[in-house]
């Protein structure tokens, strides 16, 4: 069913010109996208982009609702929410102190984020669950695919290669020691170029790029349905910068930070987010805080 433009919660004047440009339905709007909006109904491309935003919260609550069951809201215990958290994987780095900091690897469903001052090594960790969400079932980890969206240009192929090769050889080294018909099986398809075919690749240049990708995402995800790895590497940077508005851009981090939300319980993925750190300046002592901590959705 297509939600009516009327009963959506948008600015009058906003709707009014929405109606004067022909449009009538949810669907017309999230067909049309960010930039093909803003030009119609002549509006900058970020008030565009957090329209779109609130249409489709509105539009994912409905079907919510419609898979509810009449509306209903759904019940069950503080029991069955706890049992269905446990049940679901982590993706593992075959390194025991890490995934034990992490309580057995990063947990999909749930939002990560990595805090650390420049060159601790934010990217490469991103890099390695790139790379470690593939590993087969039967050595322990998701047979996932993973979506890997920079906004710093700090991805390095030539550095996924060196972590996918010595991926490869540590599980090879677990099949030769245990001699398993299913480890061996496995490697057959887990392979270096495997691994770097269902590594996609995403450059956001500015927030703008930034907020449309993460937007359009869930169609993407939609026709990949083996990711189970989204990371954001630089989530704050595109946005410390030329941003006059800053309610606006409160506004625009909450949605994108729902969005991220929404991303990670409907499609069961693991959604992990680095960030810079900055100096808060205090009365007696400063420290150092995530940039942008109104970003950070832990």
């Amino acid at each position: 069913m297509q939600r009516e433009l009327g009963s959506l919660p948008l600015a009058p004047a906003l709707r009014a010109r929405l109606v004067a440009a022909g449009f009538q339905t949810a669907q017309e709007l999230l067909e049309t996208g960010p930039c093909g909006l803003s030009k119609e109904i002549g509006i900058s491309k970020e008030e565009a982009l957090e329209a779109l935003q609130v249409v489709r919260q509105e539009c994912h609550g409905d079907a919510a609702r419609t898979a509810g069951g009449s509306g209903a809201t759904r019940k069950c215990t503080a029991l069955e929410l706890l049992e269905e958290e446990q049940a679901q994987g982590f993706i593992i780095t075959f390194c025991s102190a890490l995934d034990n900091i992490l309580g057995g690897g990063v947990q999909l469903t749930k939002i990560t984020e990595i805090c650390g001052a420049p060159g601790v090594g934010k990217t490469q960790l991103c890099m390695q669950l790139a790379v470690d969400v593939q590993i087969p079932e039967c050595f322990g980890g998701v047979a996932g695919e993973a979506v890997f969206i920079d906004t710093e240009g700090s991805f390095m192929v030539d550095r996924v290669v060196d972590i996918a090769t010595a991926c490869v050889q540590h599980c090879q080294l677990i099949a030769e020691a245990h001699q398993e018909e299913d480890h061996l099986k496995a490697l057959e398809t887990f392979t270096l170029e495997s691994i770097l075919s269902h590594i996609y690749y995403f450059r956001c240049r500015d927030y703008i790029e930034l907020l449309a990708q993460v937007y359009l995402l869930p169609d993407f995800l939609s026709e990949h349905s083996k990711v189970r790895l989204v990371v954001v590497d630089g989530i704050a940077f595109p946005f410390r910068h030329d941003f006059e508005d800053l309610s606006l851009r409160t506004r625009l981090l909450n949605g994108l930070a729902q969005q991220l939300i929404i991303i990670a319980n409907d499609h069961k993925s693991a959604v992990v987010l680095t960030n810079q750190m900055t100096t808060r300046i205090g009365q007696s002592q400063s420290t150092l805080v995530p940039a942008l901590a109104s970003v950070s959705v832990n």
